[in-house]
């Protein structure tokens, strides 16, 4: 067969193993192809020599090719290679295969020394594309220098590695060496374990983290990232494992870095006090990412006002320092005031807000004295960093991280890191120090708002004693009140606002004013709720939309006499008060309670009981029995038991009602606690007079016979002349406007109270007579003569009072 029936066949459509070469040759069983295949063309063209592989990838045996011009197993014949001449060095062709399609294949051709003949090696394209990528993922894989790629035998010996002899610190492996020839024992025992696992059982592994040490130098560790998987030979024989080792210190470290900031989000901010915030800041940084760490704020700061503006030594003082069992040096110490720096570009710098890196030379260097070096420097400490707290335009303290013995020293990329956690670690600084100001705005008004803590009056001694919610962190409007009141008598309160903080405390001073006020008006307890009542109804109307359910309360209003010993109450939503007698016996007073302060439109009603002289009267807020489980009424016998066992006669009030606020309520309570104790005392029976008036205009003068001789018994004649003037004033009144029944009473104590009591609810007016007038001085009079006077309402009756003053020298 010639070659123009090869090109016949080939352009009918035709291979050459359908009816060329092979002629009646039965087509081979077409099987992979795995090798380099090799001919040997002479200087025509022709086939000299075929080899095996050649026909593996052809499918044409020797015998049907060698002789034969080359080109006829060629489809498609380049332009490039038409009329050549001489074979290219290499190129890309389409050869025809013995089943008839064709193959893309890449060869290279080189001369046999010495003759004229031609090798020509070609190999699939795909196989070659696979050859040079792998070869260059092989080579870009032994170029990294944090990648050590090792080939260990069956008894893991290293046969192979791209590591070099002087890479020791960071590459694990050299050719014919082992593990444990450059790792710690233990850490080559561990990955050795790995390998021998991975030869025995085929299971790759992928990624496994492990911290190892180099013999050289056991006391720093390295982060590896080991993965591994078996080598086989044809017939599935392990023969070795190929082990990459990565130097994972940089993915370690970005994730320690999330890890760090991470737990500054969630640990930092939990406070809303600056120097708690501070320490948390400081425990989350030690050890974590510098050995030793300290917090300075600005002086102002502890106390919640803005720093000043320009920051460095001698304005700040440390607020927190961890670990907290460490040894720090002199100069460092928690609460004192860090020492002066002297000017330096490095200061400056940390003044205009950059984060600032030294090794223990510089820091020597720029402090100048090896004094104040030794006593600011902890012992070992080889790098330094120091960050601004610096949040809302304020520059608030600083960060100060220390690197000790064998750490390594502090890089730029932990500075941008640290500039963030100072970033974070600032804002909430920052939001504590902005709460303790409102919280010390807050807590002096409340203060200011409360009445003194204990006060001695005729009626009774009281103290009071208030613990804020949150052990301090938090103000509300809880209050309590002891108000004299006319004739001897005593107002006790006790009251608790709804809400928290400045506005709760604005209230709560509102409503005080108001009751202080309303009790002037002698008003009965549940009269004077009720007009409590209509006055935070009003100030709910006149609050922000979506604020009126935050302006409510409730309140107690008693009102103690001891002229009768009796104690009138009323409460609106408030707890009862808790009685203790002078035996010791105690328990909660019943009453009736009426709604909170918010809700209007229900009545209240007075409850009176009658009190012995030493008994202990105690008004408080639900802060002080409200328990963890929410039982008050658990909570109302925990407080009934201790004020039986602590109100004894020998022991102060106020010693008792802080010793009860320490033991009932717990260190930062959910609520204000109010406590007011009143121990009764009762005016002598022969210190008062009483006397029934006629409705007779002679009874006037009997009147002031009667005042005459009760105030001589006294020794009160100073006051006759004056005393019979109101007398006379007072009774003529009554007797003109009033009705029976109607009486005189005459009390005596520091001052004299004159009270003369009608039937009648008319309400007397003073008003200035005219000239013409025969009437309407009477009340003038009294006005003139008395040290004040005033009028009360009781139930179906009126009492109009006068005091005058006991002159206690004589």
């Amino acid at each position: 067969m010639d070659t123009a029936n090869v090109k016949n066949a080939c352009s009918a459509g035709a291979s050459p193993g359908a009816g060329g070469i092979s002629g009646s040759v039965p087509r081979l069983r077409p099987r992979a192809f795995d090798g380099l295949a090799a001919a040997v063309l002479d200087q025509r063209g022709a086939v000299v020599r075929w080899t095996r592989t050649a026909q593996d990838l052809t499918g044409f045996p020797a015998e049907e090719v060698c002789g034969r011009p080359v080109q006829e197993l060629v489809a498609d014949l380049p332009d490039a290679l038409r009329g050549a001449t001489e074979m290219p060095e290499s190129g890309r062709v389409r050869l025809w295969h013995q089943r008839g399609d064709t193959i893309d294949v890449t060869f290279r051709t080189t001369r046999v020394e010495g003759s004229a003949e031609v090798l020509v090696l070609a190999a699939p394209t795909h196989h070659v594309a696979d050859h040079e990528q792998g070869a260059a993922l092989l080579r870009a894989l032994s170029a990294q220098n944090r990648i050590t790629i090792a080939l260990h035998d069956t008894d893991l010996t290293t046969v192979q590695t791209n590591a070099t002899p002087d890479a020791l610190g960071g590459r694990p492996v050299q050719p014919g060496t082992r593990l444990c020839d450059v790792l710690c024992a233990e850490d080559a025992e561990s990955l050795e374990g790995v390998l021998r696992q991975v030869l025995e059982t085929g299971a790759p592994v992928v990624r496994r983290n492990q911290r190892v040490s180099w013999r050289h130098d056991p006391a720093r560790q390295h982060a590896l990232s080991l993965s591994a998987f078996r080598l086989e030979d044809a017939r599935g024989r392990p023969t070795g494992v190929a082990a990459l080792y990565i130097d994972s210190a940089d993915h370690l470290r970005a994730r320690r870095h999330l890890d760090l900031a991470r737990e500054v989000a969630e640990r930092v901010g939990g406070s809303l006090d600056v120097v708690r915030t501070a320490q948390d800041l400081a425990d989350v940084l030690a050890p974590a990412f510098g050995d030793l760490t300290a917090v300075d704020l600005a002086h102002p700061v502890f106390d919640g006002e803005e720093p000043v503006k320009r920051l460095g030594g001698g304005d700040m003082g440390n607020a927190a320092l961890a670990p907290a069992t460490a040894v720090w040096p002199a100069g460092i110490k928690r609460g004192d005031p860090i020492p002066l720096l002297p000017d330096h570009p490095t200061v400056r710098r940390f003044r205009n807000g950059e984060t600032v890196l030294f090794s223990l030379d510089d820091y020597t260097a720029m402090v100048g004295d090896p004094q104040l070096v030794e006593y600011l420097v902890p012992r070992d400490a080889h790098s330094v960093m120091v960050a601004p707290l610096h949040a809302r335009g304020l520059t608030l303290g600083a960060i100060t991280a220390w690197r000790c013995g064998r750490s390594a020293p502090f890089t730029e990329d932990e500075a941008d890191l640290m500039k963030q956690i100072a970033s974070r670690g600032a804002l909430a600084i920052d939001n504590a120090r902005r709460y303790t100001r409102e919280h010390r705005a807050a807590a002096g008004l409340q203060q200011l708002l409360l009445p003194p803590a204990t006060t001695d009056t005729p009626a009774a001694e009281t103290a009071g004693a208030y613990l804020p919610a949150g052990g301090g962190a938090e103000i509300s409007g809880d209050w309590y009140d002891a108000i004299a009141l006319p004739s001897l008598r005593l107002a006790l309160v006790a009251g608790d606002v709804v809400g928290h903080g400045m506005r709760a405390s604005a209230t709560m001073g509102r409503l005080r004013a108001a009751i202080q006020t309303l009790a002037d008006l002698e008003l009965e307890p549940d009269e004077l709720l009720t007009r409590i009542a209509e006055l935070v109804q009003r100030l709910a109307a006149e609050a922000p939309p979506g604020d009126h359910d935050f302006v409510g309360g409730t309140c107690l209003y008693a009102v103690y006499d001891p002229v009768t010993r009796r104690c009138a109450m009323a409460s609106a939503g408030h707890p009862p008060p808790v009685l203790v007698r002078p035996d010791g016996t105690a328990e909660a007073v019943r009453i009736s309670p009426g709604p909170p302060l918010a809700i209007g439109g229900l009545p209240y009603e007075t409850t009176t009981i009658d009190l012995e002289p030493g008994s202990v009267l105690a008004l408080y807020t639900d802060g002080l029995v409200e328990q963890h489980d929410g039982d008050i009424g658990q909570g109302l016998r925990h407080l009934t038991d201790a004020l039986a066992a602590s109100c004894r006669p020998d022991r102060a009030l106020d010693e008792t009602g802080q010793a009860l606020l320490a033991d009932l309520v717990d260190q930062a309570p959910r609520d204000d606690a109010t406590l007011l104790l009143a121990r009764t005392r009762a005016v002598p029976a022969e210190d008062t007079a009483l006397w029934d008036i006629p409705a007779d205009p002679a009874a006037v003068s009997k009147a002031r016979e009667w005042t005459t001789r009760q105030l001589t018994a006294w020794g009160l004649e100073e006051l006759l002349f004056t005393t019979e003037l109101i007398v006379s004033e007072l009774v003529t009144n009554a007797i003109r406007y009033g009705r029976l029944p109607m009486d005189l009473r005459l009390i005596r104590h520091d001052v004299l109270v004159c009270e003369v009591t009608d039937s009648s609810s008319t309400q007397p007016r003073l008003r200035r007579a005219r000239t013409t007038d025969e009437g309407g001085r009477g009340l003038f009079l009294v006005a003139q003569l008395a040290e004040r006077w005033g009028c009360r309402h009781g139930q179906n009756r009126k009492t109009i009072w006068s005091e005058q003053l006991i002159d206690c020298s004589r």
